[in-house]
């Protein structure tokens, strides 16, 4: 495919023999040659699963069905609950038993004994937050007998899988760790299953990461400067989700003295000024944890959006969902349908959409009767507390408090156990305790007035809702089984952890929106900085009432669109949910769309929910392109680049040139504005080392120069990650051009910029130079898609493996389209390049007139293994905004069967 489509680079397409040929090789390189070729070939397809035919599946009562399709997603049918989702372990093993595996170990704190020392510092952070033993708690304790059930019927399939297929027999991953170690993986439990969604929850968690950002930025910046660089929601430009604030009547009651925070909105005091060296350590620790599961931050979200039978072609709702998480291979999401042959007493699901691998239960999709998305409400449900300590205990009230604590053991492959201490304050655990650097926290820090007797410093704690065991896992099978909006709310109330926007729609035309999640009522403080963990007046008070969250139930307009942005104007709302919302840029957009669509007695089709999920238009582009033309520029080179604005429609097309240029350009604004002010503990790894010609109207031999000796690099102050948070910060100084913020200090061979048009003009040199760097000096070769490219990449191996094992599990790059706070989300993060970090892991479109001609996508395929048909099938169409067609019938499933597998008992 040419390298200006969306899609992926040009590659020598190869059969499958080919294919196992160039397997067998790089199996040998690994193995040793006299291990011999056929080691190679049937390691992989040892591991296939068994798609046809007939299998013995013990404790099964009845026969089960399982149908896949051309893309190898399976439908199952059974005649009980516990049938299905025994099944349902059986076949998800089959496909995806090593990213099972990874993710129970991971949120057990046990990545060590597969991966070995490499991993032991996350296994310590994750062994302190403990979500393990809440998952315990939450089965042991909180989950109802019929989800218990469910659990263990599930638990069953995958061991049953486990129990005759072991070693490459399970994956190609498994040959290989063999090679490293002899690890071997042991039965699957029900809370390994509950565990994951403590996972989910840590991906979104809220506003942790800004708390450390504007408590580390109290060294260099004033409150004020601070507050202009985390402006307020523009809730008069883009709006809420809700916005009429509904709550049930009776709720009102419930509003609370100080419901939005207390007055102090700053740090405790001076506390956080001896907190630097602490917080930025801990900065880096949460950075690991993310990093095996998504990004987390303000750019990250979803979109979804819901419109009413009476705007859309087919007379019923259509529903649109793509949640924004991590590229990563294979998906995070697994495309499954489970049905009861009959519902009724005995079974009661006919539900079908996307899983997680791992745990029973579809989490987005839709039933015989509702249909249902998730987007990432933001509520801010953990907070950081500072805590002073002795080696005895913490201190609160004024009264000195023993420590709980426990014990954990983190077994090491090839390496002698690690024994760890977990201590926790009422507030939570101790995270300042899992990172060298805090171990002597802020020894040599001084705390100012907040705490004069302190000249330790303090430890740092965690509150955070998903540490509380919950019913979520109770609220997954009550949502699938559900047929109406009040059952739905019903089933809503128990999703705790995490917060999610909800959205509905059934098959008599209702649309409905519900705010569930347990979100903290604060007494002192409003969550946006570290708290005093001494001072009982900053303790949470309980959490805001079910019945008082937002929702809303057919609204007027016709529509609904939930995509990160303020739920409802804080002006409306007795509550504080967050302060740190995503600022409405893909929201706003979405509302756009529909209500260009719909005005003048327009309609909305399938097709065009479609289209919308592939919108690609730039906000920030619309504001700063104006700008950026009107500049005049002597450099030749620069001046090329700037005409590569002038008409552009602001659309991100992989094959653009302008989009290329202009993402550049505000990347560099970026930087010059804000990111070379920022406090050294918010550094990241930057810019060349080079300098570009001193005469920038000089030959071009000074321009292959700069370019030649731009590979070498050298730390560089961190960049905003240039979301739309960064939209509003710019936005509030674009008509002030001589704010502080446009000015910089002089650099060798150039003074330093006294105002906007000197700061823009310096990023448009910056941008162009950076650009023939990497794409070549002739702009007829430039393109989006060449810049910004996605990679696939095993979250295991395929990261920290060897050379030859990466190239195994990893495909890509795609050049693809879309953007940073696009609806088409390929976000990709400014302080670090252009590579695309996180894209809509899936897409679904569905229509509630005719299941059958709903659509959906995953990112990558059905299988988890390397090699097989169906491990990225799905991925060109999805480079393309290409949707599959959605079979949910059963007589639709049987037309579109390509495989049957019969289990029996």
């Amino acid at each position: 495919m040419p390298a200006n489509k969306s899609g992926p680079a040009p590659k020598k397409k190869k059969g499958r023999r080919g294919r196992l040929v160039a397997i067998t090789v790089v199996l040998l390189l690994v193995a040793g040659i006299g291990c011999g070729a056929y080691w190679g070939v049937s390691t992989v397809r040892a591991s296939f699963p068994e798609t046809t035919g007939s299998l013995k599946l013990s404790g099964l009562s009845h026969p089960v069905n399982v149908s896949r399709d051309g893309n190898g997603i399976p439908q199952i049918y059974a005649d009980t609950d516990e049938d299905l989702f025994r099944a349902q372990g059986y076949v998800q093993a089959q496909d995806r038993f090593w990213e099972m595996d990874v993710r129970r170990h991971l949120t057990a704190g046990r990545l060590s004994e597969m991966f070995g020392k490499g991993q032991v510092k996350t296994d310590e952070f994750l062994r302190t937050l403990g979500w393990r033993h809440v998952a315990q708690k939450e089965y042991d304790t909180k989950l109802s007998p019929s989800t218990k059930k469910y659990l263990q019927a599930y638990s069953d399939g995958v061991n049953a899988y486990l129990k005759d297929h072991q070693g490459s027999a399970l994956s190609l991953e498994y040959a290989a760790l063999g090679l490293e170690n002899d690890y071997a993986p042991e039965k699957w439990t029900p809370v390994d299953s509950v565990a994951w969604l403590k996972a989910m929850a840590w991906d979104l968690r809220g506003n942790m990461q800004e708390e450390i950002d504007r408590s580390l930025m109290t060294s260099r910046f004033k409150p004020e400067q601070i507050a202009q660089l985390y402006p307020a929601y523009p809730y008069k430009r883009n709006k809420p989700i809700v916005e009429g604030g509904s709550v049930d009547p009776a709720s009102k009651r419930f509003r609370p003295k100080n419901a939005k925070g207390g007055a102090n909105a700053t740090p405790a005091g001076n506390a956080t000024a001896g907190l630097q060296s602490q917080l930025s350590s801990l900065s880096k620790t949460l950075d690991k944890v993310p990093a095996l599961l998504g990004p987390n931050g303000n750019g990250i979200g979803s979109n979804s959006w819901v419109v009413s039978g009476d705007h859309t072609t087919t007379g019923k709702p259509l529903l649109a969902n793509d949640p924004h998480l991590a590229p990563q291979m294979p998906s995070l999401w697994y495309q499954m349908g489970l049905h009861c042959r009959t519902t009724g007493p005995r079974c009661n699901y006919d539900v079908s959409g996307f899983t997680f691998s791992g745990m029973p239960g579809v989490v987005i999709g839709h039933n015989q009767n509702i249909s249902w998305g998730m987007t990432n409400l933001g509520a801010d449900v953990s907070d950081l507390y500072l805590e002073k300590i002795s080696a005895d205990g913490y201190l609160f009230d004024n009264k000195q408090r023993p420590f709980l604590t426990r014990k954990e053991t983190i077994k090491v492959a090839g390496g002698e156990d690690r024994h760890i201490t977990v201590r926790a304050t009422q507030n939570g655990p101790i995270v300042s305790d899992r990172d060298d650097e805090l171990t002597h926290v802020g020894k040599d820090a001084p705390v100012g007035n907040a705490a004069p007797d302190r000249g330790d410093g303090y430890a740092v704690s965690l509150r955070w809702t998903a540490l509380d065991p919950g019913r979520s896992m109770d609220a997954v099978f009550e949502i699938d089984r559900a047929t109406d909006w009040t059952g739905f709310r019903r089933a809503a109330a128990h999703f705790e952890v995490p917060s999610q926007n909800l959205i509905y729609a059934d098959t008599k035309g209702n649309i409905g929106y519900q705010a569930p999640g347990t979100i903290p009522v604060r007494g002192a403080g409003d969550g946006t900085y570290p708290a005093p963990g001494w001072d009982r007046k900053y303790r949470w008070k309980g959490y805001i009432p079910q019945s008082a969250l937002p929702y809303e139930y057919n609204p007027e307009r016709g529509y609904i669109v939930t995509a990160n942005q303020a739920v409802v104007d804080e002006d409306k709302y007795p509550y504080l949910l967050t302060k740190d919302w995503g600022y409405g840029a893909r929201s706003q957009r979405i509302n756009d769309l529909i209500q260009s669509r719909i005005k003048d007695g327009g309609k909305v089709s399938t097709d065009d929910m479609q289209a919308f999920q592939k919108d690609n238009s730039s906000e920030i582009a619309r504001l700063l392109t104006p700008y950026l033309t009107k500049i005049d520029i002597k450099d030749k080179y620069v001046r090329d680049a700037q005409r590569l604005l002038e008409g552009w429609d602001f659309t991100q097309e992989p094959d653009s040139a302008a989009a290329a240029y202009f993402n550049a350009v505000w990347r560099n604004t970026l930087k010059l504005a804000f990111g070379n002010k920022m406090p050294k503990e918010l550094r990241v790894e930057g810019q060349c080392l080079a300098v570009r010609p001193a005469d920038e109207t000089g030959p071009a031999d000074d321009l292959d120069k700069w370019v030649r000796e731009c590979g070498e690099r050298a730390p560089d102050s961190a960049q905003p990650d240039g979301g739309d948070r960064w939209y509003e910060v710019v936005r509030g100084i674009l008509d002030d051009p001589h704010n502080a913020w446009w000015k910089t200090e002089d650099r060798p061979g150039h003074p330093g910029d006294k105002n906007r048009d000197q700061l823009l003009a310096e990023a448009m040199k910056d941008a162009r130079y950076e650009l023939t760097a990497k794409l070549g000096k002739n702009i007829d070769n430039w393109s989006w898609g060449r810049l910004h490219q996605l990679y696939l990449n095993n979250q295991t191996l395929g990261t920290d493996g060897p050379g030859p094992l990466q190239g195994l599990f990893n495909r890509g790059p795609w050049n693809v389209g879309g953007g940073e706070a696009a609806v088409d989300a390929t976000g990709w993060n400014a302080a670090g390049g252009y590579k695309v970090t996180w894209v809509p892991s899936m897409r679904m479109v569905v229509n509630l007139a005719d299941l059958d001609k709903s659509r959906w996508i995953n990112l990558t395929g059905a299988s988890g293994h390397a090699y097989n048909d169906h491990y990225y099938d799905q991925t060109d169409k999805w480079a393309k905004g290409e949707l599959l067609p959605w079979a949910f019938s059963e007589a639709a499933v049987k037309q579109k069967a390509k495989d049957t597998l019969t289990l029996t008992p």
